[in-house]
């Protein structure tokens, strides 16, 4: 029984156990959210004992708040390669929203400890969420401010919209269980977000 459990847990670095953990972890919560996952069965499905567990996150809240940062990072350097692949900040606008649906339709989906958290209105979650935003908002701000030559309190509103106009979108696509295919999603969130970012030039000549 002992060899049997060496074999399927084999010491992993430190780093290594808590990739594994916190995958465990996310498919814990993503399927029973936070309230009702326990901490027995992360182990269960990381393949550990419970006190090794512990040893990594001292309490489930703990380890939540250290997935939920995770996964929001995961948005924020999809959003930042986005448009950093390209100067061209048509490509961009298009690029930052076809990151925001890859990550609401992705496999894991961690955006669901994001946008969907039972800890909504915990202080230290919504300060996570709310670090992400303000993440994704900054990423996109110059693009803006670049193209339509408004200055960046103007270029952060924007942002932010165009941020807010993808993720509800993508939500409410995945939601649809995507009866619309993603890449056409994508083209017609984009296109809506672009003919209004790029007359800001024109207006502002006016």
């Amino acid at each position: 029984m002992t060899e049997q459990f060496t074999r399927a847990t084999p010491r992993l670095n430190r780093a290594a156990r808590r990739a594994q953990l916190l995958s465990a972890a996310k498919s814990a919560f993503v399927s029973q959210g936070y309230h009702c996952a326990a901490m027995d069965d992360i182990a269960d499905r990381a393949g550990v004992s419970k006190p090794v567990l512990y040893q990594h996150f001292p309490s489930k809240l703990e380890l939540y708040l250290a997935l939920l940062s995770e996964t929001a990072d995961e948005l924020v350097a999809a959003l930042r390669a986005a448009i950093n692949e390209t100067d061209d900040n048509d490509v961009r606008v298009h690029r930052a929203v076809e990151a925001i649906f890859r990550y609401v339709g992705g496999d894991s989906q961690g955006h669901r400890l994001v946008f969907e958290s039972d800890l909504a209105g915990q202080p230290e979650v919504d300060r996570i969420v709310d670090h992400m935003t303000e993440a994704c908002v900054g990423a996109i701000t110059e693009t803006i401010t670049n193209d339509t030559g408004v200055d960046t309190a103007h270029g952060r509103l924007l942002a932010a919209g165009l941020v807010g106009l993808s993720q509800v979108s993508a939500r409410y696509w995945l939601a649809q269980s995507g009866e619309v295919p993603q890449e056409e999603a994508v083209e017609m969130v984009y296109t809506l977000a672009w003919r209004g970012i790029s007359r800001f030039p024109r207006q502002i000549k006016d």
